[in-house]
């Protein structure tokens, strides 16, 4: 929100309140979806390793536009098609040594909570009916649009309602946002509720998941850069408007994935998926370690020479590491240069990664150190009792980074 790094300071001392965009899930997620997962994945395992208890909910969102409509085109029901996808993503998830979070939750699962809140703001005069729908009035709201940093100047004077869940490009839509789709004649995907038959639109549906699983109040907020444009800035609002309370003090934003310097689209027919990699010879681990590696505020762009090359140097890492597994040294202490550098192990990854998860600088200050403890216990200035320090060091930073053993 204010655009500056901060030191991290949970609501509660001994817990840390996690919320993360997750896929809308009408297709399989791609390593560009993934590539966001991860560097969430990358952060609730690096809070455990600082000593925090972390509780994260996974949003997904199974009920909306694209996904009615894809389950059209594919002649089947709306549930099946979003049952098979998130059995394929929970699967692919775990395969990519992402840590399970405390909560996966289903837009579909939390009508009723959508509901309390649309009652809510209604009550309060945030949100209107028009023709069946409704729509949140956002010049309502004080302060809408301060986390993209929105310039309301620019805001209409007429009034405009943007009826869709979500609106292809990176433009905003200067008009009101809907909240609730009141069911049409043909329309398969509606609930019954206190206020008529219908469905929750999808910027409601992350706070009704969060009313449902840990509250509308979190430390930390998460998702892709995408979520910058007609997501973050309409959930604060909804929810802030509900509670009068600051809904998430930090927000992370991850950057896209480009392959071949070009954005996935399915126009350009370039979208690539784990099993793409999987059915040419690459590993799960492979694939987590080439898209964690870099800093996640970072554009990264997938070229399979540049993935070979991440996978090489994660072999050698790997290979280095090995060797010094393998240290049988008679030697009873270690050379004072071995000693140092196995203090800076812990010393170089969390400098790094205390300055907003650069993984990237971490790994690589992790190779360095390493190749040089190799050279010293090649040369026997290495003890048994040393080299096993180091393994047992890395080994806990392997907790992050699961890439290693």
């Amino acid at each position: 929100m204010t655009r500056k790094l901060e030191e991290f300071q949970p609501l509660d001392d001994k817990i840390v309140r996690m919320y993360t965009c997750g896929p809308s899930i009408y297709q399989l997620p791609h390593i560009g979806n993934y590539r966001t997962f991860l560097y969430e994945d990358i952060l609730v395992r690096y809070l455990e390793y600082l000593g925090y208890a972390v509780e994260r909910t996974l949003f997904i969102t199974d009920v909306e536009d694209k996904a009615i409509a894809e389950a059209q085109k594919e002649r089947v029901a709306l549930q099946n098609l979003t049952n098979k996808n998130i059995s394929a993503f929970v699967h692919e998830f775990k395969k990519l040594g992402a840590k399970k979070p405390t909560h996966i939750a289903r837009s579909s699962q939390s009508v009723r909570q959508a509901v309390q809140i649309i009652e809510t703001l209604l009550k309060k005069g945030c949100a209107y009916w028009h023709q069946g729908n409704v729509y949140y009035d956002v010049l309502k709201f004080k302060g809408f649009g301060r986390l993209y940093r929105r310039d309301m100047s620019r805001w209409p004077k007429k009034k405009k309602r943007f009826h869709k869940d979500t609106y292809p490009g990176n433009r905003w839509n200067l008009g009101d946002f809907i909240l609730w789709h009141g069911c049409r004649e043909g329309n398969k995907a509606c609930w019954d509720t206190s206020i008529g038959k219908g469905r929750p639109a999808w910027n409601v549906q992350d706070p009704s998941m969060a009313l449902k699983t840990q509250g509308m109040q979190a430390d930390i907020y998460c998702g892709g850069v995408d979520n910058m444009i007609r997501h973050h800035d309409y959930v604060i609002a909804i929810t802030q408007a509900v509670t009068g309370k600051r809904f998430a003090r930090f927000w992370l934003h991850g950057e896209h994935l480009f392959v071949e310097g070009r954005k996935m689209s399915k126009s350009l027919g370039n979208i690539v998926y784990p099993k793409d990699l999987i059915e040419r010879g690459c590993e799960w681990q492979h694939i987590r370690f080439f898209l964690i590696n870099g800093y996640y505020r970072k554009r990264l762009n997938f070229t399979f020479d540049r993935f070979k090359k991440a996978c090489d140097r994660l072999h050698e890492f790997k290979d280095m590491v090995n060797w010094l597994q393998k240290v049988k040294s008679t030697i009873e202490s270690s050379d004072r240069r071995a000693v140092r550098l196995i203090g800076k192990l812990n010393e170089e990854f969390e400098a790094n990664m205390n300055n907003d998860l650069h993984v990237k600088d971490a790994f690589d200050a992790l190779f360095e150190i390493v190749s040089r403890l190799c050279s010293l216990a090649e040369k026997g200035k290495m003890s048994i009792t040393d080299s096993q320090g180091a393994i047992k060091t890395l080994k806990r930073i392997d907790h992050v980074f699961q890439v290693i053993f």
